[in-house]
């Protein structure tokens, strides 16, 4: 069963997410966040919410403030804004007595559920999906023009997925407060990687770093999977295998 959910982030902006609940008493459950520019409605999120949903776990896909269905203007984009929802979006669960927990994300939502890690107690394990975990450089997703743009005015307006936005120079400064890799060195929280070696966004490396500052994650190599997971059968199988290692987490 899968439900249209809000609730408010510390800003009075309403957060659209999609509840999904397997058959009987949910007690544990996996939150999961999308990528930059998306939304919760990407295939990779639902495909997985399905699969969890099936082994018995609940599923939050949710939409981050700014994007998709949820209030708020996207160029308040931050780390430290999303963390802070993925937050909420754990209260939230609990208001439904969802405790037991997974994190998991695409992407940017992948960097903010590993950098979430330490401020949710008792997760069991997080899910991080072609995310940009050997350093989250964040000038790497945009053309030089937009960069030139940003340092002369302090904004860049650029395009993705159809929508025409504008980041600020914060963006950038509340990104250079993080640095993932020592977040992964640090983590004991189990973590697995999954990535595509065809992904054209962010190159398979990513993966293969997180596990040098982890050497406890375990990393999985989708063979000809790229960024988006656009191909339905090798989708479906990162689903699977991502469903299956939450189903082992929540039974130790």
């Amino acid at each position: 069963m899968a439900a249209a959910v809000h609730f408010e982030n510390d800003h009075g902006e309403m957060l659209a997410g999609t509840l999904h609940l397997p058959e009987g008493n949910a007690s544990k459950g996996v939150i999961i966040g999308h990528c930059f520019t998306c939304s919760r409605h990407t295939s990779i999120l639902r495909e997985t919410a399905r699969k969890l949903t099936e082994r018995g776990i609940a599923a939050l896909r949710f939409d981050f403030s700014g994007n998709g269905q949820s209030g708020g203007d996207f160029i308040n984009t931050a780390y430290t804004r999303h963390i802070r929802e993925m937050e909420l979006a754990r209260d939230f669960l609990a208001g439904r007595g969802i405790l037991r927990l997974g994190l998991a994300g695409h992407s940017m939502g992948a960097a903010i559920a590993v950098l979430s890690a330490d401020r949710i107690a008792g997760v069991v394990g997080i899910c991080a999906v072609a995310g940009r975990l050997g350093g989250l450089d964040p000038e790497a997703s945009f053309s030089a023009e937009a960069m030139a743009e940003l340092r002369r005015t302090g904004r860049m307006h650029f395009q993705s997925r159809g929508r025409e936005l504008t980041l600020s120079k914060a963006f950038f400064e509340d990104a250079a407060r993080y640095d993932i890799q020592e977040t992964l060195a640090a983590l004991a929280t189990p973590l697995l990687v999954v990535h595509g070696d065809r992904d054209e966004i962010i190159p398979a490396t990513h993966a293969r770093a997180a596990k040098d500052r982890n050497p406890g994650a375990r990393v999985e190599i989708i063979p000809g999977a790229d960024h988006m997971f656009s191909d339905a059968g090798l989708r479906e199988r990162a689903a699977d295998l991502m469903a299956a290692w939450f189903e082992a987490r929540f039974k130790r």
